[in-house]
């Protein structure tokens, strides 16, 4: 099937396409699956995330719980995405067809296509304002040329992207692997210099808004595990390059998992000690113009690796859509890029001043998605799928339930909905018990599967449909 998919995209490499890769396609083993998932984890956007926890605890604290919900959030994308993705070669949007149905599907493409935009509109704003800054403190514009340096950072940006994406895959492998060591090495020299200089007032410091601790505690587990469950959309274009489950697992754990709490120590410190998170700021008041010129160099690196993984992600995961999977790649790429272009160049401060509930839109929706995909395959599949059913649209496909929908997915993201808006407000941060013992996250995944898997085993099976018999 996956031949036969890949011959009908003639034109394309199959990389470019959503079809399932052939096994002699999937020639990314541990170490370079491992490379590019760290480049596209290390972004800017974990200075962030460390800021927001840095409002609740402090460094010991936040490092702690960002780490194990970090872990946990990953675990989760990880069992949903990475066992269907690797043996059948597919990505994260083809993996959800089975749950969602031949017309359903369409829910998971708007969820990763607005995740991702707004990702990659998170970068090239942090990029666009940290040129600024750097500009105007080395004196090469003044006042007057702040306003134009965002618009021509974020079409430099895109346009760079845009080229290195016309070869595929290949190009994402290949700026990971000459990103690799220059982000590695100067996230380590930026912690400790950190650390160094001004270790005693992050020892000293006290976060802006601590209240409760265990509130406190309980909010840097949330915001760890949904900055980790907006990797759902990425890693599936990723994984689906290796060859099998037990090349990719380690890497997605350890490339993807634990690289957003070690970078995300930075901005949390560095809220903490300096009351920026912004790394193009607080290096130039620590060691004056040149370190900030290092700080950018990182900021670039970094945000470009995870720019390209996600702009990447996104167009595979459009080609699911009949009247786009006709369209040139290049065609294809601009519609993840051209969005990043708008907010970048006109909304940057109305964008970024909402960080925070954008973070709770990922769990309220990434949640119960994930749920879905673990008890569907792992538990009512038993890890087997119909390669021909996920591109099969017709009544009589195994996907078709009812009217291209399954009821069944609809009501455990429903009810996973409900579940996270009354545990967590994503707009004002307002919790309800049990949220300082639970999260919102996890009891949104846990009710979204469960409720999934009654409603499958009381309607859908007994109705023959979904091809699970």
């Amino acid at each position: 099937m996956a031949q036969e998919a890949s011959q009908l995209h003639t034109g394309e490499t199959p990389d470019e396409s959503n079809y399932p890769l052939l096994k002699s396609e999937r020639n990314w083993g541990r170490i370079e699956l491992f490379i590019v998932l760290l480049v596209a984890a290390c972004a800017t956007w974990c200075y962030v995330i460390g800021e927001y926890v840095g409002y609740y605890l402090n460094l010991k604290q936040g490092f702690a719980t960002m780490t194990s919900g970090s872990m946990f959030g990953m675990l989760i994308v990880a069992l949903a995405v990475v066992p269907a993705a690797t043996k059948y070669g597919i990505d994260s949007i083809v993996s959800a067809r089975p749950q969602f149905g031949s017309n359903g599907w369409i829910i998971t493409v708007a969820l990763q296509y607005i995740s991702i935009i707004g990702w990659n509109s998170i970068l090239i704003i942090f990029f666009g304002s940290s040129l600024r800054e750097l500009l105007a403190t080395i004196g090469l514009i003044g006042e007057e040329g702040k306003a134009l340096v965002q618009p021509i950072a974020t079409l430099g940006a895109c346009a760079l992207i845009f080229g290195v994406l016309m070869t595929g895959k290949s190009g994402v492998a290949r700026v990971s692997n000459v990103l690799f060591f220059f982000i590695v090495g100067v996230g380590i020299w930026m912690v400790w210099l950190l650390l160094a200089r001004e270790g005693t007032a992050i020892s000293e410091a006290t976060p802006a808004y601590a209240s409760d601790a265990q509130w406190d505690y309980v909010t840097g587990i949330e915001i760890g595990i949904v900055s980790l469950l907006s990797w759902w959309p990425y890693i599936g274009a990723l994984v689906r390059v290796s060859p099998d489950a037990h090349t990719a697992t380690v890497p997605s754990m350890v490339g993807m998992g634990l690289p957003v709490p070690l970078l995300s120590v930075i901005g949390l410190a560095a809220i903490l000690a300096l009351e920026t998170s912004d790394p193009s700021m607080w290096m130039v008041q620590l060691g004056g113009s040149f370190y900030g010129a290092i700080a950018l160099a990182f900021v670039i690196a970094a945000n470009l690796g995870t720019a390209i993984a996600g702009v990447y992600a996104t167009a595979v995961g459009l080609k699911s859509v009949p009247a786009i999977s006709r369209l040139p790649w290049w065609v294809t790429l601009l519609l993840g890029i051209v969005p990043v272009v708008i907010v970048g160049t006109f909304l940057p401060d109305l964008f970024f001043n909402n960080f925070g509930s954008f973070l709770a839109f990922i769990g309220v929706f990434f949640s119960p998605l994930c749920a879905i995909q673990i008890v569907d395959f792992l538990i009512l599949r038993k890890r087997k799928l119909d390669v021909r059913g996920l591109y099969d649209g017709s009544e009589d496909a195994p996907y078709y339930y009812w009217f291209g929908l399954n009821p069944a997915a609809i009501a455990g993201m429903v009810a996973g909905f409900v579940t996270y808006i009354y545990l967590l407000n994503p707009l004002t941060y307002v919790s309800r018990s049990p949220y300082e013992y639970l999260t919102a996250s996890l009891p949104t995944a846990v009710i979204g599967g469960l409720v999934y898997y009654l409603v499958t085993i009381a309607l859908v099976k007994p109705a023959g449909k979904g091809g699970y018999n």
